[in-house]
């Protein structure tokens, strides 16, 4: 489990990394997006990535990796939005944003080396396109909970 917890902490970083970058080129004009559109984002991302996947090349010279990462940095995004609520403006500071991103990775964290735990590490043997294939399947489930205003039966 070292490993995979230095694996997770090195991931964590690169992504970090291009948060603040990002933040500090665009603020934090992500504040204006409302739930569904964090979604399609990241819905927009997998899609990508399961397109590269099927057709063995990319026309923009940016590949999954990006990709990923941008899906890891919105689901953040999507959190912060989550217990924010969205806004008309950028109405937190770079700060603040970073102290949300913390928090909210540290969760995510820490719920990821839970789910290691009991799966036993079971990822480390998937193939890489079950991953997309398993993002896209979150995300559809995700915009059909929001279609139905949050209303479940069973989750």
């Amino acid at each position: 489990m070292a490993d995979t917890i230095a694996q997770f902490e090195h991931v964590i970083s690169i992504c970090r990394d291009l948060f603040v970058k990002k933040l500090k080129d665009y603020g934090a004009s992500w504040r204006i997006m409302r739930p569904q559109s964090v979604t399609d984002q990241i819905f927009i991302k997998a899609k990508r990535i399961r397109s590269i996947e099927t057709k063995g090349e990319s026309k923009i010279d940016e590949g999954i990796r990006s990709e990923l990462i941008g899906i890891v940095n919105y689901g953040i995004i999507g959190l912060i939005q989550l217990h924010l609520g969205y806004s008309d403006s950028e109405d937190i500071t770079v700060e603040r944003a970073l102290d949300l991103y913390d928090k909210y990775m540290t969760e995510t964290k820490e719920l990821m080396y839970a789910k290691n735990h009991d799966y036993d590490e079971a990822w480390r043997s998937m193939r890489i396109s079950s991953y997309t294939d398993l993002i896209l399947t979150k995300i559809c489930r995700t915009k059909q909970i929001e279609n139905n205003n949050g209303k479940t039966l069973v989750s």
